[in-house]
Protein backbone atom coordinates (compact mmCIF):
# COMPACT_ATOMS: atom_id res chain seq x y z
CA UNK A 1 0.00 0.00 0.00
CA UNK A 2 1.48 3.22 -0.89
CA UNK A 3 1.80 6.70 1.29
CA UNK A 4 -0.42 8.86 1.56
CA UNK A 5 -0.02 12.48 1.06
CA UNK A 6 -1.47 15.12 3.68
CA UNK A 7 -1.06 18.81 3.88
CA UNK A 8 1.65 19.96 6.73
CA UNK A 9 0.37 19.91 10.48
CA UNK A 10 1.45 18.86 13.48
CA UNK A 11 1.81 14.76 12.93
CA UNK A 12 5.11 14.33 15.02
CA UNK A 13 4.26 11.88 17.67
CA UNK A 14 4.82 11.16 20.76
CA UNK A 15 5.80 13.85 22.72
CA UNK A 16 5.85 14.64 26.55
CA UNK A 17 2.91 15.77 27.69
CA UNK A 18 4.12 18.20 30.69
CA UNK A 19 2.77 19.95 33.39
CA UNK A 20 4.49 23.97 33.53
CA UNK A 21 4.67 25.64 36.18
CA UNK A 22 4.56 29.77 36.22
CA UNK A 23 3.61 31.79 38.58
CA UNK A 24 6.13 33.97 41.50
CA UNK A 25 7.48 37.51 41.05
CA UNK A 26 3.79 38.59 41.90
CA UNK A 27 2.18 36.14 39.88
CA UNK A 28 -0.31 33.46 41.46
CA UNK A 29 1.01 29.66 41.36
CA UNK A 30 -0.60 28.24 38.00
CA UNK A 31 -0.20 25.53 35.71
CA UNK A 32 -0.79 24.96 32.40
CA UNK A 33 -0.67 21.71 30.36
CA UNK A 34 1.93 21.42 27.29
CA UNK A 35 2.82 19.07 24.52
CA UNK A 36 4.48 21.39 22.32
CA UNK A 37 8.41 21.07 24.36
CA UNK A 38 11.90 19.24 23.84
CA UNK A 39 15.08 19.44 24.61
CA UNK A 40 17.18 21.67 22.00
CA UNK A 41 20.26 21.97 22.87
CA UNK A 42 23.17 19.83 25.64
CA UNK A 43 25.48 22.80 26.29
CA UNK A 44 24.05 24.83 28.17
CA UNK A 45 20.98 22.32 28.93
CA UNK A 46 18.26 23.90 27.01
CA UNK A 47 14.17 23.24 26.23
CA UNK A 48 11.61 24.65 24.53
CA UNK A 49 8.03 24.84 25.10
CA UNK A 50 5.34 26.64 22.68
CA UNK A 51 2.45 29.00 24.02
CA UNK A 52 -0.57 30.79 22.61
CA UNK A 53 -0.95 34.08 23.77
CA UNK A 54 -4.07 33.78 25.06
CA UNK A 55 -3.42 31.06 27.44
CA UNK A 56 -3.63 32.11 31.11
CA UNK A 57 0.08 31.48 31.75
CA UNK A 58 1.31 33.30 29.17
CA UNK A 59 1.49 36.73 30.32
CA UNK A 60 3.54 35.27 33.48
CA UNK A 61 5.81 33.18 31.04
CA UNK A 62 6.61 36.82 29.01
CA UNK A 63 6.74 38.55 32.53
CA UNK A 64 8.85 36.32 34.81
CA UNK A 65 11.05 34.82 32.37
CA UNK A 66 11.20 31.41 34.28
CA UNK A 67 9.04 28.08 34.73
CA UNK A 68 8.64 24.77 35.51
CA UNK A 69 8.77 21.59 33.51
CA UNK A 70 7.19 18.80 35.31
CA UNK A 71 7.16 15.45 34.31
CA UNK A 72 4.38 13.41 35.14
CA UNK A 73 3.75 9.40 35.48
CA UNK A 74 1.32 7.60 33.29
CA UNK A 75 -1.25 7.18 36.14
CA UNK A 76 -1.32 11.36 37.01
CA UNK A 77 -2.98 11.45 32.78
CA UNK A 78 -6.76 12.68 34.28
CA UNK A 79 -4.85 15.59 36.53
CA UNK A 80 -2.34 16.59 33.29
CA UNK A 81 -5.88 16.74 30.73
CA UNK A 82 -7.64 18.73 33.67
CA UNK A 83 -4.95 21.08 33.82
CA UNK A 84 -5.33 21.57 29.68
CA UNK A 85 -8.66 22.07 30.01
CA UNK A 86 -9.34 23.89 33.04
CA UNK A 87 -8.10 28.06 33.06
CA UNK A 88 -6.22 29.57 35.93
CA UNK A 89 -8.32 32.41 35.32
CA UNK A 90 -11.22 30.56 37.16
CA UNK A 91 -9.56 28.03 39.22
CA UNK A 92 -6.48 27.26 41.56
CA UNK A 93 -5.08 23.88 39.19
CA UNK A 94 -3.15 22.88 42.43
CA UNK A 95 -5.76 23.11 45.05
CA UNK A 96 -8.30 21.42 42.85
CA UNK A 97 -6.22 18.00 41.63
CA UNK A 98 -4.10 18.01 45.19
CA UNK A 99 -1.63 18.82 43.76
CA UNK A 100 1.79 20.19 45.85
CA UNK A 101 3.22 23.42 44.67
CA UNK A 102 7.22 22.73 45.43
CA UNK A 103 9.84 25.75 46.14
CA UNK A 104 12.46 25.95 42.97
CA UNK A 105 15.96 26.00 44.28
CA UNK A 106 16.77 28.43 41.47
CA UNK A 107 13.35 30.39 40.22
CA UNK A 108 10.36 31.18 41.79
CA UNK A 109 8.26 29.61 39.77
CA UNK A 110 6.56 26.66 41.34
CA UNK A 111 7.41 22.31 40.88
CA UNK A 112 4.91 20.02 41.38
CA UNK A 113 6.10 18.04 44.14
CA UNK A 114 4.00 14.74 42.99
CA UNK A 115 5.96 14.77 39.38
CA UNK A 116 9.01 12.45 39.41
CA UNK A 117 11.07 14.79 37.98
CA UNK A 118 11.08 18.51 37.34
CA UNK A 119 13.26 21.56 35.85
CA UNK A 120 13.85 24.78 36.53
CA UNK A 121 14.36 27.14 33.80
CA UNK A 122 15.07 30.41 32.78
CA UNK A 123 13.97 32.12 29.63
CA UNK A 124 16.12 33.30 27.22
CA UNK A 125 14.18 34.12 23.87
CA UNK A 126 10.79 34.11 22.79
CA UNK A 127 9.78 33.68 19.47
CA UNK A 128 6.70 34.35 17.43
CA UNK A 129 5.44 31.78 15.86
CA UNK A 130 2.37 32.09 14.43
CA UNK A 131 -0.69 30.23 16.43
CA UNK A 132 2.22 30.01 19.62
CA UNK A 133 5.32 31.69 20.64
CA UNK A 134 8.30 29.60 21.79
CA UNK A 135 10.12 30.07 24.85
CA UNK A 136 13.61 29.37 24.46
CA UNK A 137 15.10 28.30 28.41
CA UNK A 138 17.95 27.36 29.82
CA UNK A 139 17.81 24.82 32.08
CA UNK A 140 18.98 25.94 35.87
CA UNK A 141 18.21 22.86 38.02
CA UNK A 142 16.93 19.87 37.93
CA UNK A 143 14.72 17.46 40.91
CA UNK A 144 14.10 14.27 41.35
CA UNK A 145 12.49 12.23 43.65
CA UNK A 146 14.44 9.52 44.71
CA UNK A 147 12.26 6.50 45.18
CA UNK A 148 13.07 6.78 41.06
CA UNK A 149 16.58 6.56 41.25
CA UNK A 150 18.62 3.08 40.94
CA UNK A 151 21.59 2.57 44.01
CA UNK A 152 23.97 3.71 41.92
CA UNK A 153 22.00 7.37 41.71
CA UNK A 154 20.44 6.51 37.46
CA UNK A 155 17.03 8.20 36.96
CA UNK A 156 14.93 5.02 36.36
CA UNK A 157 11.21 5.82 35.75
CA UNK A 158 9.93 2.32 35.03
CA UNK A 159 9.86 1.90 39.22
CA UNK A 160 6.78 3.56 39.36
CA UNK A 161 5.02 2.90 35.82
CA UNK A 162 6.07 4.81 32.69
CA UNK A 163 5.86 8.42 31.83
CA UNK A 164 2.54 9.60 30.09
CA UNK A 165 2.94 10.69 26.59
CA UNK A 166 0.89 12.30 23.78
CA UNK A 167 -0.26 11.57 20.26
CA UNK A 168 -2.66 13.35 18.06
CA UNK A 169 -5.08 14.15 20.94
CA UNK A 170 -4.20 11.36 23.16
CA UNK A 171 -2.82 10.18 25.99
CA UNK A 172 -0.14 7.10 26.23
CA UNK A 173 1.35 5.06 28.68
CA UNK A 174 5.23 5.27 28.11
CA UNK A 175 6.09 2.85 30.45
CA UNK A 176 8.70 0.31 29.25
CA UNK A 177 12.32 0.50 28.31
CA UNK A 178 13.41 -1.72 25.57
CA UNK A 179 16.49 -0.65 24.75
CA UNK A 180 19.69 2.08 25.92
CA UNK A 181 21.54 4.83 23.41
CA UNK A 182 24.01 2.79 21.52
CA UNK A 183 22.72 -0.58 22.51
CA UNK A 184 22.72 -1.37 18.73
CA UNK A 185 25.96 -1.60 18.37
CA UNK A 186 27.30 -2.42 21.42
CA UNK A 187 29.62 -5.34 21.88
CA UNK A 188 27.98 -8.40 23.49
CA UNK A 189 29.97 -10.20 26.63
CA UNK A 190 32.45 -12.84 24.90
CA UNK A 191 32.13 -11.56 21.69
CA UNK A 192 34.80 -11.76 19.15
CA UNK A 193 36.72 -8.78 17.41
CA UNK A 194 37.16 -9.43 13.78
CA UNK A 195 40.52 -7.69 12.47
Amino acid sequence: MGKLIWPGSTQLAPLPAVLVGTGGNGFANNLITVAWVGIVCSDPAMLSISVRPERFSYKALVETKEFSVNVPLASQAASVDWCGVKSGRDVDKFAQQHLTALAGSQIEAPLVAECPLNLECKVKEIIHLGSHDMFLAEIVAVQVSGEFLTESGRLDLERCGGVLGYAHGHYFDLGKCIGHFGFSVRKKPGAKIRK
